[in-house]
Parts: structure tokens; C-alpha cells; sequence
């Protein structure tokens, strides 16, 4: 099988494209075009259009979670498309989500009224369960914690029977492609915990073969402890490639790359990699 992705966002860029806080990349496996989250803004429309990508040949959409920074392109997206299209998201995804540094309290949560969405062609699938897009394409539901030492952000919350309460990412959905090589994962931010991602898809496939996995890894306030246990569980597994993107932060890419040289790559904005 063949796997090809472009990165239509991401907080860095190469050459004309547009960089932003947040993620969206194009997959092209087994005869589908998912689009795996819409980045912040208009920058993922603005860089499709910049790279010839005809947003109407996408299948499929699917939403790791309720945060702006993935969600926030969708009407744009939607928009230029003028037709209806699947999106695959968590029924939680619509919770009211909210950071809160250094005394700031800031809505992040989806920045559009679900009926504006629909009104322009998202036609939503809920599912806290995996979903089989094809035989071989599933996204993860919801992931249990297994490692210990993955946790979610502890400065991000939600609003629960009208409380603010830690937000423990029930929403978080990844996503990823069975091969003959093993299986290649997408993460949008893996507020869940990478590994604990990992682990989860080898149950759901059967498959403990790792060979790739790309995107925001959430690792960018990871303890010392933490990374060095990611790092020592990816190797044990003995992925291939490691395509990191937006939330994995400065220290963890560099950390990362100088660990897995070849085998790593930057995920950034306007890039193409065929994983296989």
C-alpha cells in the first residue's frame, strides 16, 4: 500500500506556505483522501490552493478533538468544497474547553455553532468507538490510559454539568493505516499520550508492529522522565519513521531527532513525504 501525506498546516513551514499554530495533514492511503483536523485558521485553505489541492477530492474528514487550533480552518475548508462530507469526530468534541496559564482563563474550544457547519455540508459522525473507514483505516475512539507516565496537559479544562473541571481528552481520536510493514499512525495532539495511542491500535488491529507515526505529540511540557520513557518505548517497538508536528515542541523535536536521525523527520506546513 501506498501512503502519501501532505501537511496543509502546522506551526512552521517550507518555502510560500503559510505556517500556524495548529494542524491539519492530507492522508492518501487505500484509495481515500482524509483530511486529519483543519489547523486554526484559513491557512490550510490558503496552502491547499497554493500547492493545486482540490479540496473537493477529500472523502473525509476527521477531528482529533475539540480545540481551535484543529478545528478552526473547517469553515473555510468547508466553504471552498460546496458540497456535504463526512467528518468523524467524538461525541464529546463539543464540549466547552477552556487553558488556563499563568491566571488566564481563554475559550479554545471549536470556534463555529455546530448548525453553521452543517449548514454548509458537515454532516457529522459521533462515534466514541473505533470507526473502520475502510479494511484497513481506523480511528482509535477513546483511548484508555495504560503507561503511568502519560498524562493530559493539567492547564487545560472543560465545563462539565456546568463545572470547569481538568479536561481528560475522552475526545482525542487518532487515526491509523494497517500495512504490510506495520501500521502507520496519525496523531493530532495525543493529549492521551502517544504510546498509550500506540498500544491502543495494536489491540484494535492486532498488529504489534509499529512502522511510522506522525504528528502533534503533545510532548512539548513532557517531564525529563516522560520523554525519555516515549523515547525508550519507541524504540523498543522499533518504529521507522517519526514525523513530528505542532504540539512536540522545540526541546522534544531536537531531543527526538538526535534519537532517531534518519528514521525522523519535521512535519511542517506545504511538506509531502510518501511513508510508503
Amino acid at each position: 500500500m501506498n501512503i502519501n501525506i501532505f501537511t496543509l498546516t502546522e506551526n512552521t513551514a517550507t518555502r510560500n506556505f503559510l505556517a500556524e499554530w495548529g494542524l491539519s495533514i492530507l492522508i492518501e492511503a487505500d484509495n481515500k483522501r482524509i483530511l486529519l483536523d483543519t489547523g486554526a485558521g484559513f491557512s490550510a485553505a490558503y496552502n491547499a490552493h497554493l500547492a493545486g489541492i482540490d479540496l473537493r477530492t477529500i472523502d473525509l474528514i476527521v477531528l482529533s478533538h475539540g480545540h481551535f487550533d484543529h478545528t478552526g480552518g473547517l469553515k473555510d475548508i468547508l466553504a471552498r468544497r460546496n458540497d456535504a462530507i463526512d467528518i468523524i469526530a467524538h461525541p464529546s468534541i463539543w464540549e466547552a474547553k477552556y487553558s488556563i496559564r499563568e491566571n488566564n482563563k481563554r475559550y479554545i474550544g471549536i470556534p463555529f455553532m455546530r448548525e453553521q457547519l452543517e449548514g454548509l455540508g458537515a454532516h457529522f459522525i459521533f462515534s466514541d468507538k473505533p470507526v473502520w473507514i475502510t479494511e484497513n483505516i481506523v480511528t482509535s475512539g477513546e483511548v484508555p490510559f495504560v503507561t503511568g507516565y502519560e498524562e493530559t496537559d493539567r492547564a487545560l479544562y472543560k465545563i462539565e454539568n456546568k463545572n470547569l473541571v481538568q479536561d481528560n481528552f475522552q475526545d482525542d481520536l487518532s487515526l491509523a493505516i494497517k500495512t504490510d510493514k506495520g501500521l502507520a499512525v496519525f496523531l493530532g495532539c495525543a493529549h492521551r499520550g502517544m504510546i498509550n495511542i500506540i498500544m491502543h491500535f495494536q489491540k484494535i488491529t492486532g498488529d504489534k508492529r509499529i512502522y511510522s507515526v506522525v504528528g502533534g505529540t503533545h510532548l512539548i511540557s513532557a517531564s525529563q522522565e516522560r520523554l525519555n520513557k516515549t523515547i525508550d518505548e519507541l524504540k523498543k517497538i522499533g518504529i521507522k519513521k517519526l514525523g513530528v508536528s505542532h504540539c512536540t515542541g522545540f526541546e522534544a523535536s531536537a531531543r527526538l531527532s538526535s534519537e532517531f536521525k534518519d528514521s525522523f523527520f519535521l512535519n511542517s506546513s506545504g511538506s509531502t513525504h510518501k511513508l510508503m
